[in-house]
């Protein structure tokens, strides 16, 4: 199947360049990609009808030089059909028609001599149509896969020190006179592990404790210090410097199929409970993900890029569901038309279609309400 036309985003074109009868193109909506491939669906005699109607209504005597090809797709004669396109292409030529009314029929004419053409989707084998369709969520997948690989060998965080990164302004800690820098050795006189020091302070209930830390090599008490309550647990308003280690490549790409697992059975788990309503406040839309991204970046670069690969497989993920006009729901047809032996009318897929659209259009209207509650402070 050789694309009619192939975009980095969605059309329309801001620059677009013809090559071996391909559009290639840059769209002006940067949401993705669009690939045009030709007769994603089996022809009927009304698909020529729905592009030409203007031009019907200015030239009448259209009308009769669209019937052979009506009759030919009526009767599944499509070489005749595809002949006598060329004749509707002739005469549209000739016809006085607006300039919009021309433009309308010529696409429409272009669209079914697509879906008669040998190279037409709906005339491939069902596993040529399922490789074709799966190979956008794949480039997700690959693109999560690289992304990950790269945090791992650039480095992720393995253990918390016990040397202090930085302290929040108004704290307990501040108060106390704690210091980015100092390394903290002990919480009441007790020794403590990078990872023992929130346990011990999260234990205070409230009361006060003391730090021992070690500044500039040498060990230093500070002054008591009364932990607060935020977000249901104690705390003192200070960041722990973690430490970071890094992998070789193969190790990096069997860490990010880890990863990549993890989060789907998460993600799936998600969709299941939706069903319940127990998931709902776990959606979100592109308003959130922008400001979740721009959070990560704000971080650290290996934060955004492990956020940016969630993303892509998220999207794969979305886009596998067997729901049309997903992607998943085109692989899901394809495999029944494998099963039944021939092709499923067009009025089943726009069927299916309009149920997939409002699913689709539900989940993102509660991504948008979370979205919008969580900026509200909600």
């Amino acid at each position: 199947m050789r694309p009619r036309r192939f975009y980095l985003f969605f059309p329309p074109a801001v620059v677009k360049r013809e090559r071996n009868g391909i559009e290639y193109g840059i769209g002006a909506i940067p949401l993705g990609g669009y690939v045009k491939i030709p007769g994603m669906h089996r022809p009927a005699s009304g698909d020529l009808d729905a592009h030409t109607g203007p031009a019907r209504e200015q030239a009448p005597w259209l009308e009769r030089e669209h019937e052979p090809v009506r009759r030919a797709l009526e009767e599944e004669r499509l070489d005749d059909a595809r002949a006598a396109l060329g004749h509707v292409r002739e005469a549209v030529g000739r016809a006085d028609l607006t300039d919009g009314a021309r433009r309308s029929a010529e696409r429409g004419i272009a669209d079914l001599d697509d879906a008669l053409s040998d190279d037409a989707y709906w005339r491939a084998k069902a596993w040529k149509k399922i490789a074709v369709i799966f190979a956008g969520p794949a480039t997700n997948l690959v693109f999560a896969v690289a992304l990950l690989a790269a945090v791992f060998m650039i480095g992720v965080p393995a253990n918390v020190s016990r040397t202090v990164e930085n302290v929040v302004g108004d704290s307990p800690a501040l108060e106390a006179g704690l210091q980015p820098g100092d390394t903290i050795v002990a919480i009441d006189g007790r020794r403590v592990t990078g990872e023992t020091i929130s346990e011990a302070i999260r234990a205070s209930d409230g009361e006060p404790i003391t730090l021992t830390v070690v500044r500039e090599g040498r060990p230093t008490e500070l002054e008591p210090a009364r932990p607060l309550r935020t977000e249901g647990v104690y705390r003192l308003g200070f960041e722990l410097r973690p430490t970071y280690e890094s992998f070789g490549p193969v190790e990096s790409v069997e860490l990010a199929f880890r990863d990549i697992w993890r989060v789907t059975e998460a993600t799936g788990s998600a969709l299941a409970r939706l069903v319940t309503g127990d998931s709902r406040d776990e959606i979100s839309s592109p308003v959130g993900i922008v400001q979740g991204s721009s959070e990560a970046l704000d971080f650290s670069v290996t934060v955004y890029l492990r956020i940016l690969a969630l993303i892509s497989l998220s999207l794969a993920i979305l886009n596998l569901l067997p729901l049309l006009p997903l992607d998943g729901g085109h692989i899901a047809f394809s495999v029944i038309e494998a099963v039944r032996g021939r092709a499923i009318p067009r009025v089943a897929y726009e069927r299916f279609s309009l149920v997939g659209i409002a699913l689709v259009l539900f989940l993102f209207f509660i991504g948008l309400s979370n979205d919008v509650n969580r900026l509200n402070g909600g």
